[in-house]
């Protein structure tokens, strides 16, 4: 498995198709400094996405490790060069939701991660104070977050968020659906000062102070 070195604070550079294309096909011959390349291009968003995913950094950085070794292994069966993203990307999804049951650490001595430019741009789900939505956004499913992180955070429309997903596009709809309402009526519990069940806590909200990562 070729090295790679994503920084987790930028986004991906712009790249001409044809070159992610071109890297994709060498990759596929099995050229390591391409796939390296690829993983250069693709990691920063990668972790960026699994971060807002599973809210757990050490979890997020296994899962892209995990989905680049997966792509790497896999790559020759990728038909379209072109779908080179939509392709890995549901391979991070499924690779956050088997690190996150692994570990079973999602919460218990976690870093708390920040949804600073994760807004939601919707106004059944609009709000301006960060900490309600942090804490609302905490809340929910990974499967609710990552239909919302790849839609809202990506700017993804519901026909790729479906692909990055592995869903049929009328479930990634309805999911997403669900997903805005709970957080809405997660934020809007939290505005009138009500009290969640603590067994549907994260322990690190309940037995520890919570360290917010920026």
């Amino acid at each position: 498995m070729p090295n790679h070195d994503p920084d987790p604070s930028g986004d991906d550079p712009v790249t001409s198709p044809l070159v992610q294309d071109d890297l994709v096909l060498r990759a596929q011959r099995g050229d390591a400094d391409a796939f390296d390349s690829l993983a250069r291009l693709v990691g920063a968003r990668c972790l960026a996405t699994a971060r807002r995913i599973v809210r757990d950094g050490d979890v997020a950085e296994d899962a892209v490790q995990t989905a680049l070794i997966t792509a790497w292994t896999e790559l020759r069966a990728l038909r379209d060069p072109s779908r080179f993203q939509p392709w890995l990307h549901r391979i991070l999804t499924h690779a956050c939701y088997a690190e996150a049951g692994r570990r079973r650490r999602w919460y218990d001595g976690a870093r708390t991660l920040s949804v600073e430019h994760m807004y939601v741009h919707d106004a059944y789900v609009a709000v301006d104070d960060r900490d309600l939505l942090e804490r609302a956004f905490r809340r929910l499913t990974m499967r609710q977050r990552d239909v919302l992180v790849f839609h809202h955070y990506l700017g993804m429309p519901i026909a790729d968020v479906a692909a990055r997903t592995g869903l049929p596009v009328g479930t990634a709809k309805s999911r997403l659906h669900h997903a805005k309402r709970a957080l809405r009526a997660s934020i809007d519990a939290d505005a009138r000062g009500d009290r969640f069940p603590q067994e549907r806590l994260p322990k690190s909200m309940t037995n520890r102070a919570t360290v917010t990562r920026n």
